[in-house]
């Protein structure tokens, strides 16, 4: 009676081998997967606030600094109406992103009182479109002077 049976624990060993093998395989995917998403993730946050910069130097152009440049090619009177400018390299974490800034203005007649609209376009982006570790981000504000 013993010969008929001794190669089913060989059987049920390779059988629980393959199945720990999968199931940890499956976790190296699954953690992988996660790591990369949380990367993604933390990048996308990085271009949003490397568009907000963006944003920032723009209103800081058309507001507080007039004569520089930027808000003269933007500004109707100027002899513009668009500007676009790509913005130095942020520092720290921000570093690795493009950041273009492009302001559009438009004279409107607001009672009487001429009130010039600024539209600032700020777009930050890393990396080649196409690829997995392509992030872009844009934002767009409204201004009144």
């Amino acid at each position: 009676m013993r010969k008929a049976q001794s190669g089913f624990s060989l059987v049920s060993a390779i059988f629980l081998l393959v199945v720990i093998a999968a199931l940890g395989t499956f976790a190296v995917t699954l953690s992988t997967t996660q790591q990369q998403s949380a990367a993604l993730d933390v990048m996308g946050s990085r271009a949003y606030q490397a568009s907000r910069a963006g944003i920032e130097w723009g209103a800081y152009q058309v507001l507080r600094n007039p004569g520089a440049g930027f808000e003269l090619a933007c500004n109707p009177g100027g002899g513009g109406g668009a500007a676009a400018q790509v913005i130095a390299p942020l520092p720290n974490t921000l570093s690795v992103f493009n950041v273009n800034v492009v302001c559009n203005s438009f004279a409107n007649n607001e009672a009487g009182v001429i009130v010039t609209l600024y539209r600032l376009t700020s777009t930050a982006q890393q990396g080649v479109a196409g690829t997995p570790d392509f992030v872009e981000r844009q934002i767009s504000v409204s201004i009144a002077r």
